[in-house]
C-alpha cells in the first residue's frame, strides 16, 4: 500500500443479520431516506404557502417508494448494462445484487408524481417542489452506503486523503462517494433549504428547477473524480476530457432545470391566486 494512502475502513456491507435474513446498508439507506424524507415533506407542507395537503404527502409515500425502486432499477438496466441483461433478463429482477440509477429513479418518481397529482387533481409543480426538497436526503444516505460497500470508487490520485479500495487495485483513489455525498446531499439540501426560506415555493416549479440544475452540476462535477463504470468507460472524448454516462445523462437535467426556473419565475404568485 502507498505510504500516503488512507486505509479503507473495511465495514461489513450487512447492517443487521438475523440468521439467514440480512439487511444491507444499501437497503437500510433507502429505508431511512424515505422515512426521513417523508417526515420532512410533511413539515414543508405545513409551512406557507401551503399549496399541498399533508394527507397527500402521506399517501404518496408508497408511490415514491415504487417510483424510486422500479425507476432506479430499470434505468440501471437500460443505461448501464443493457447487453448483459438482454442475455440474462431474469437477473434484472435480482435487486439484492445491486445496481440502481439515479436518473432512472428520477424518471420513476417523476412518473409517480404525474400519475398521483393527476388522480388527485392537484398541482404537479407545487407537489414536485416539496418532493424535490427531500431528495438530497436520499442522495446523501445512498452515497454513504456506496462508500461503506466499497463501490463506485474514484480515479487514481496522489491527494493526501486518497484511499485504496478493496477490489480496485493497489493504487490510491479519490473517495468520490464522499465527494458526491457532500455535493449531491449536503450542499444541494442547503441550497433548496435556503430557497424554501426565501419563499420560492410561491412560484411552483422554481424549487424543482433548482434541484435539477443543482444535481446536474454536482453530478457532472463529481464524475470528474469518479472512475467510469468498467463496462462503459468513457463514452467519448473531447480532447483530453472524457465524457461519462453520468455526465451525459445530467445534461438534459441541467437544461430542463434552467428552463423550468425561468418559466416558473414568470408565472403569477400561486399563494396569492389561491387566497383570492
Amino acid at each position: 500500500m502507498p505510504l500516503l494512502a488512507i486505509p479503507f475502513p473495511a465495514l461489513d456491507p450487512v447492517a443487521i443479520a438475523f440468521g439467514p435474513f440480512a439487511i444491507r446498508w444499501y437497503a437500510l439507506a433507502y429505508i431511512v431516506a424515505l422515512l426521513i424524507g417523508w417526515r420532512y415533506c410533511l413539515a414543508l407542507a405545513h409551512r406557507a404557502p401551503q399549496l399541498v395537503r399533508r394527507a397527500d404527502v402521506d399517501d404518496f409515500l408508497v408511490w415514491a417508494t415504487l417510483g424510486v425502486i422500479l425507476g432506479g432499477r430499470v434505468g440501471y438496466v437500460l443505461f448501464y448494462k443493457p447487453g448483459y441483461y438482454i442475455e440474462h433478463p431474469l437477473e434484472a429482477l435480482f435487486l439484492w445484487h445491486g445496481g440502481m440509477s439515479f436518473h432512472g429513479g428520477a424518471l420513476g418518481v417523476t412518473t409517480a408524481i404525474w400519475l398521483f397529482t393527476r388522480s388527485r387533481a392537484i398541482s404537479m409543480l407545487a407537489f414536485g417542489d416539496i418532493i424535490c426538497e427531500a431528495i438530497p436526503i436520499g442522495l446523501f444516505f445512498g452515497r454513504i452506503a456506496n462508500f461503506i460497500n466499497g463501490e463506485l470508487w474514484g480515479r487514481v490520485t496522489d491527494v493526501p486523503w486518497a484511499m485504496v479500495f478493496p477490489g480496485a487495485g493497489s493504487l490510491p483513489r479519490h473517495p468520490s462517494q464522499l465527494y458526491e455525498a457532500t455535493c449531491e446531499g449536503i450542499l444541494l439540501f442547503l441550497l433548496l433549504f435556503a430557497a424554501e426560506r426565501m419563499g420560492t415555493r410561491r412560484h411552483p416549479g422554481v424549487v424543482a428547477g433548482l434541484f435539477l440544475t443543482g444535481y446536474a452540476v454536482a453530478r457532472m462535477s463529481g464524475e470528474l473524480f469518479r472512475q467510469p463504470d468498467v463496462q462503459l468507460g468513457f463514452l467519448f472524448r473531447i480532447g483530453d476530457f472524457g465524457v461519462t454516462m453520468g455526465q451525459l445523462l445530467s445534461i438534459p437535467l441541467l437544461v430542463g432545470g434552467i428552463a423550468l426556473i425561468l418559466w416558473a419565475k414568470r408565472r403569477p404568485d400561486a399563494a396569492a391566486i389561491a387566497s383570492s
